[in-house]
């Protein structure tokens, strides 16, 4: 089984609609280990990310705030490290309360033989 270290999404705007952000390829097995989600602008805003369809209960983030940039800083930032396991066709999806906020996922590509 081949690993790949690469970046999976991003850095990207999320949309003010769930939108599928990563798919797992075929015959992948992916394994998400950071999560980076940036707030340039002044105003707090939220954030939405889930492994599948949006659903309560598949919600890593739910509505989450991150707080505006203070002044003179470049942006308030998430960063999240962690370990979720995605099977071929899974999805991450989310969204956010306004596009100013960007996601960048990290992660591991294992090819399945």
């Amino acid at each position: 089984m081949a690993r790949i270290a690469k970046r999976l999404v991003g850095p990207v705007a999320f949309t003010a609609a769930t939108a599928t952000l990563y798919t797992v390829p075929a015959g992948t097995k992916t394994i998400i280990r950071h999560i980076h989600v940036s707030n340039p602008s002044a105003t707090p805003y939220t954030f939405t990310l889930c492994i599948g369809l949006d659903a309560a209960g598949k919600r890593i983030f739910d509505a989450f705030q991150i707080p505006g940039a203070a002044a003179g800083v470049t942006a308030s930032v998430v960063d999240h490290y962690c370990y979720y396991v995605l099977e071929t066709a899974e999805v991450l999806t989310g969204f956010a309360s306004n596009t100013a906020v960007t996601v960048t996922v990290d992660g591991d590509e294992s090819i399945l033989s």
